[in-house]
């Protein structure tokens, strides 16, 4: 019983590394998500009101004009897909095919959010959990040093673990409403271009 657990602790002790490496990446990757969020907030603040704007009006007879008003170049999705619903509007499986697509390419820019949502707890609970063996075995042999710094690599792993689930939760919360949002728009886009065959 005392080999196994040995091999256990042995086992644990090696995931720290990888673990702390995995955390790391996750914190950086989280950063460049706040940026390219910051990026994407802007786009819909400019696009997304004046497509909200005329979606409101919109009506088979002024689609047209609706097209000339939309930006030319914006990285929004719903901006791409609407132009590729205008050029296939003649092509029902086309149009249908495209907004499952949108679905898929909208899941797709959701997917880091949802893996930081996931993992980053997870990492963080067992960088936390990790350092605790040695550290009670310091605080049993009187060696505060080694306990300190145990703990200190314990409570790091978890904050960076949960502020990396924080920056996944909260983007992935705020796209997920955009995206439904332009769903929406798209639908109704569709319908119209197809009462216009």
């Amino acid at each position: 019983m005392h080999y196994i657990s040995d091999v256990l602790y042995w086992i644990s002790t090696g995931l720290l590394v990888p673990v702390i490496i995995l955390l790391i990446y996750f914190f950086l990757r989280s950063l460049i998500l706040v940026g390219s969020f910051f990026g994407h907030f802007i786009d819909v603040r400019k696009t997304g009101v004046l497509i909200k704007k005329e979606f409101n009006t919109l009506t088979k007879e002024n689609i047209a004009s609706f097209m000339e008003k939309l930006p030319k170049k914006s990285r929004l999705l719903s901006v791409y897909y609407i132009r590729q619903l205008w050029e296939n509007q003649d092509n029902t499986a086309k149009i249908n095919k495209l907004l499952n697509d949108f679905e898929l390419d909208a899941d797709k820019d959701l997917a880091l959010s949802k893996t930081l949502t996931k993992l980053g707890p997870m990492l963080g609970l067992m960088g936390t959990l990790i350092p605790m063996g040695p550290a009670l075995v310091g605080l049993s042999t009187g060696d505060i040093a080694s306990m300190a710094y145990n703990m200190q690599v314990a409570f790091a792993t978890t904050v960076v673990g949960l502020f990396s689930s924080a920056i996944g939760f909260i983007t992935q919360q705020v796209k997920q409403r955009w995206y439904l949002q332009d769903m929406n728009n798209l639908e109704f886009f569709a319908e119209l271009l197809k009462e216009n065959q």
